[in-house]
């Protein structure tokens, strides 16, 4: 069931989403309400699932991550338990930021991020090509972020 969601819910979305530090007496000032209404709104949209968590941004300079790449992977086959398998492994790896799986053609999109090129050749040939299955991986590199 979809959650019904008026304009003020929506503004409190939003600025949670360009500062989720933000405390609540700063949200209620901003979309007209008082502490407590506001504090209410927000535990609701965490208790319905709108709000699924918090996370931070980074600089990926400063933590050595200066290489964003993005790996295009198709399956030589395609059933459930190779999905799953592919799916259960790719998440161990700890240079796949994020993985998506996709229609198109491709089967999965990861956001890989490491150090620099020898790093990322590395994990294609000793970590992701050793998973079962893979019968093509296609990357595309980060040269700047517009929009994150």
């Amino acid at each position: 069931m979809e959650e019904k969601l008026d304009a003020i819910d929506l503004a409190i979305i939003e600025l949670l989403k360009e500062n989720s530090k933000q405390g609540n007496k700063s949200i209620a000032e901003q979309v007209g309400l008082t502490i407590t209404p506001t504090y209410e709104r927000i535990k609701r949209l965490e208790r319905t699932g709108v709000i699924i968590g918090y996370s931070v941004r980074l600089e990926k300079s400063k933590i050595g991550k200066n290489l964003q790449v993005f790996c295009q992977v198709s399956l030589k086959e395609h059933n459930l338990e190779l999905l799953e398998v592919f799916e259960k492994e790719v998440v161990t790896l700890e240079e796949v930021a994020s993985c998506y799986h996709i229609a198109g053609d491709y089967d999965y999109s990861l956001l890989v991020e490491v150090h620099d090129m020898e790093e990322y050749e590395n994990f294609l040939r000793y970590k992701l090509t050793c998973i079962s299955y893979i019968g093509n991986v296609q990357s595309s590199f980060v040269m700047s972020a517009i929009k994150e």
